[in-house]
């Protein structure tokens, strides 16, 4: 069953076209790759489904029902996501950057907060308790208590990723995950999204450049180039794919290990 739908999505700036007629769909469970070369359009993929752009042709529709609703409700509705660049709050403690992706799901209201009354007071030691135990469940408990300032790159990442997972989503958008990393650190990570949709049970669509993270990470793949889908499949049809050897993978393409 698809959990994610996206039908007909086309999106304009002036006079260029960065997504064409596109239509995918996530399966609930999947790990599922949208790759292309710089300036395919998966960012603004990714943009329409965060509500950030509204697609001006075209559907996308999350759990069955049309997502068409203002940016900050997204996380409401069970989507979560990381960006390219890491963005955390260097000023603040780890576990206080994690926190801040459940403000939407508070329920002491500003008033009630602001007087730290018994109601805020049990609501704040709630969040906290769910921040660490995501933070447990990435490896990175030590590093609660201390500034996001310094952090290892590595583990801002999995501070990022701790911010996006602390709300429960049911689908987790990852925008380049492994970018900037060393070997193991793409490796470790890789293990890391897997462990998510086995132990977490959530849905994952990710872009990535790294190919042999995607062909060995993926359970189907979406392939864009210049907005339009050119190829979609099993990280083996789509790595011997011509048209995807073509436009993106090129020689690479026959080394890419098979999931």
């Amino acid at each position: 069953m698809a959990l994610l739908e996206i039908q007909g999505v086309t999106v304009r700036f002036g006079g260029l076209v960065a997504v064409n007629d596109l239509g995918f769909a996530v399966e609930d469970g999947a790990i599922h790759g949208l790759i292309g070369p710089n300036g395919a359009g998966k960012s603004t993929v990714f943009n329409c489904i965060s509500r950030f752009i509204r697609p001006d042709a075209g559907v996308i529709r999350f759990s069955g029902k049309e997502l068409a609703c203002e940016p900050h409700e997204v996380i409401l509705r069970g989507i979560a996501r990381t960006f390219q660049n890491v963005e955390l709050f260097r000023g603040q403690t780890v576990i206080d950057n994690v926190l801040l992706g459940l403000h939407a799901a508070g329920t002491v209201d500003i008033l009630r907060g602001a007087l730290r009354g018994r109601g805020a007071r049990a609501e704040e030691a709630r969040l906290r308790t769910r921040a660490a135990e995501v933070l447990d469940t990435l490896g990175i408990t030590g590093y609660a208590p201390g500034l996001a300032c310094g952090l290892p790159y590595g583990v801002q990442k999995l501070v990022e990723l701790a911010r996006a997972l602390v709300s429960r989503p049911r689908l987790l958008l990852l925008d380049e995950p492994v970018a900037g990393m060393n070997s193991a650190e793409r490796v470790d990570l890789a293990k890391t999204i897997r462990r998510i949709r086995d132990e977490l049970g959530v849905t994952v669509l990710l872009v990535e450049h790294d190919m042999s993270i995607v062909m060995g990470l993926c359970d189907m793949i979406t392939v864009m180039n210049f907005g339009s889908k050119i190829a979609e499949g099993t990280p083996h049809e789509v790595q011997h794919d011509p048209r995807v050897i073509e436009a993106y993978l090129g020689e690479d393409a026959e080394n890419a290990p098979a999931c």
